[in-house]
């Protein structure tokens, strides 16, 4: 299994559009790292990741607005294109299928599960704190 996920801003508003009778909404997330390069300089990397959320659920579409901290996960793609100036580009990709708003935004309008839009899975999701809680009973130190 290949699983991407990714914590950042939206680049831009989002768009939903309607492919073949079927609901989806394109975004861009921008993830940030800090880091100090080997000389000790601090430096910014920026790594952006295309999504698309294939989803009936576009009750989030209008939340989905530039500048907003999202969570969101999927499967990622590698896109290889060529450039204007002739140079071959890459880009990354997701499909997602579990995307979270973060952040104290304006989220008082929303209900309390009105935060995360997920795909229907197979399996009951298990929430963090209960997948970690029995481990830790089990560990060594």
């Amino acid at each position: 299994m290949i699983k991407l996920q990714v914590i950042g801003n939206l680049g831009k508003d989002c768009i939903t559009n309607t492919v073949n009778g079927k609901s989806v909404i394109n975004f861009s997330v921008a993830h940030t790292e800090k880091f100090r390069d080997s000389s000790g300089q601090q430096k910014e990397k920026t790594t952006w990741v295309e999504c698309a959320y294939w989803t009936d659920k576009t009750g989030i579409a209008p939340y989905l607005k530039k500048g907003t901290q999202v969570y969101a996960e999927g499967t990622p793609e590698v896109r290889n294109f060529t450039r204007n100036d002739g140079t071959a580009g890459a880009s990354l990709t997701m499909r997602v299928f579990s995307v979270q708003l973060l952040g104290s935004g304006n989220r008082n309008e929303q209900s309390d599960t009105g935060n995360a839009y997920n795909e229907p899975a197979a399996s009951s999701a298990v929430s963090t704190s209960e997948a970690v809680a029995p481990m830790a009973d089990d560990l060594p130190f």
